[in-house]
């Protein structure tokens, strides 16, 4: 059989390729496009002078980042809330995920969906008047109520750094998993509803037919989607960790991630930080790409039918 040439292809998926026009547009100008910015990692940007005619610095801007004394704490802030971020929630992802599918009642399963996917919706500036009116030191639900119950004092929580972390766990935890498991009730959905009508006439009770069908038929796509989120460990989201402590200064010790150490900056020091802001996100973009690329290696050594690629 005779091959078909670009034009013959052209020809035959004409119209598959025109709907993917939108989508090959949207990534060429915002994905690939700015690519050429990662130049200004590599100079002295001035506001002047533009990006092209800005001086050379060589690697100036990434030597002054990792010699800063806040870089460890960044590094090791950022790389150990993502790690419990990413299989935190890829446990309690799926744990929702079939607890929601487990629900036989159409009109509740639905009414804890929308419940428990609505946070995700919330911006972090509303999240962050949320955990202020827990939080709050004078008018705080916490200190005026809950700590007098217990019979003990006050407690200033934005002065108190070892608090946080708990905080901002339950806070990314409860904002996200109800959206996190929307994929895998979708893959519940999928699974051949004759391999639980097999399951129940050998006589395995319901946690036997999670155990042995629903987690193995889930655990492709739990791969999948955690090779892709250590790609973004470096990665952070601005909003938690910035809206949520208010950018309390107190709280850096355990809230400043790279994120928002390079934001800050970036507006204390104007645009002699810019190269620096530039480094940084350099610095995760390579990391992220050796992460997966490493990660997915892993996978399909151990397990080749479930990598990515």
């Amino acid at each position: 059989m005779k091959k078909k040439g670009f034009l013959g292809d052209l020809k035959s998926n004409g119209p598959l390729l025109t709907m993917c026009l939108p989508g090959l547009v949207f990534f060429i100008l915002f994905n690939y496009l700015p690519m050429f910015g990662i130049v200004i990692a590599f100079k002295q940007y001035k506001f002047d002078m533009g990006i092209w005619g800005s001086p050379w610095n060589g690697l100036s801007n990434f030597k002054f980042m990792f010699s800063s004394p806040d870089a460890w704490v960044i590094t090791r802030n950022t790389i150990a809330y993502n790690l419990l971020f990413i299989f935190g929630g890829l446990v309690l992802n799926v744990a929702m995920a079939i607890g929601l599918s487990e629900i036989r009642n159409k009109t509740f399963s639905k009414t804890c969906q929308t419940i428990v996917i609505m946070p995700h919706f919330l911006s972090y500036v509303i999240v962050s008047f949320l955990v202020l009116a827990f939080l709050h030191v004078e008018n705080g639900l916490i200190n005026r109520s809950v700590l007098p119950m217990l019979g003990k004092e006050s407690v200033d929580w934005y002065s108190t750094p070892s608090a946080w972390p708990w905080v901002l766990i339950i806070v990314n935890f409860w904002k996200t998993v109800g959206y996190g498991s929307v994929v895998y009730l979708a893959g519940i959905a999928g699974i051949d509803m004759s391999l639980y009508e097999a399951a129940k006439v050998d006589g395995a009770n319901r946690w036997q037919q999670i155990r042995y069908i629903t987690i193995p038929a889930l655990v492709p796509l739990m791969v999948i989607l955690t090779i892709l989120n250590v790609g973004k460990i470096f990665n952070s989201d601005f909003g938690l960790f910035y809206q949520v402590p208010l950018n309390t200064g107190a709280l850096y010790p355990t809230t400043n991630v790279i994120s928002t150490y390079v934001y800050n900056m970036l507006m204390s020091a104007g645009t002699g930080s810019v190269g620096m802001a530039s480094a940084a996100a350099f610095y995760q973009s390579v990391v992220g790409f050796i992460l997966v690329m490493t990660t997915n290696l892993i996978v399909k050594r151990i397990s080749p039918e479930n990598s990515l690629f």
